[in-house]
């Protein structure tokens, strides 16, 4: 999804738009397969939501699903990652990989580098106290109850290795999307840490809301069921 996303914004010439199409419509929908694990997922965190209890089963049920999912996106997208290649000039391949990375750099920042407790401006906490209307005592609370016992920083050896020998053989004269063996681990390492993080996030939550504002954050995460780039790839945690 990072190279679907990128792609958007490339500026490539009008000539190549046909084509370009053709290639982020297949990479969409060899996508559908984590999309629609990530939308299943999103759906039972919203009814849990609004219920006021995340059902603890039907959600590691639905990240289960999203982690299977992740597992077939490298083989699913080959051919459509070699015929971007094959469509774009070096300088446009190398443009390409800067996108990608600026993506990877922003879904580390969300769902691993940021403290899931803080209030600073801009952070998760701050998003959804602005969203749902928290008073401080209820922002306070849910702070404390995101830093106890939460999880160390994930290692994003995996994402970083992969971005790094992505960026080496589509920069090179020759590519295919075969030989990238990194990918699979980095996808799961996506899928896991993103996922986890959402879920704790929504489970630390929800007993700390009234029975209102659940109800406006469950229709908020429903509402995301629609967004296209809505994946396993790319989870966000907040409102």
């Amino acid at each position: 999804m990072f190279i679907h996303m990128a792609i958007d914004t490339l500026g490539a010439p009008p000539e190549k738009k046909a084509q370009l199409d053709k290639i982020q419509s297949d990479l969409f929908a060899a996508l559908a397969p984590a999309r629609d694990a990530h939308r299943a997922l999103l759906s039972t965190l919203a009814d849990g939501v609004a219920a006021g209890n995340v059902d603890k089963t039907k959600v590691d049920a639905a990240v289960a699903k999203v982690q299977t999912a992740s597992a077939g996106v490298h083989a699913a997208t080959i051919d459509a990652l070699n015929a971007l290649y094959k469509a774009l000039s070096p300088e446009e391949r190398a443009a390409l990989m800067d996108k990608v990375k600026a993506h990877a750099a922003v879904w580390k920042k969300v769902n691993a580098d940021e403290d899931p407790a803080s209030k600073d401006k801009g952070s998760h906490l701050a998003k959804l106290t602005e969203t749902l209307g928290l008073t401080s005592d209820q922002a306070d609370k849910i702070s404390a109850a995101l830093k106890q016992g939460a999880p160390p920083k994930p290692d994003s050896a995996a994402l970083d290795s992969h971005l790094t020998a992505l960026e080496t053989a589509f920069t090179s004269p020759t590519f295919d999307a075969k030989t990238l063996a990194t990918a699979n681990a980095a996808n799961g390492y996506i899928a896991k840490n993103g996922t986890a993080r959402m879920v704790r996030f929504y489970e630390t939550v929800t007993p700390l809301l009234t029975p209102d504002q659940r109800t406006k954050l469950a229709d908020h995460l429903r509402k995301r069921l629609n967004d296209r780039h809505a994946t396993a790839s790319t989870p966000a945690t907040t409102p």
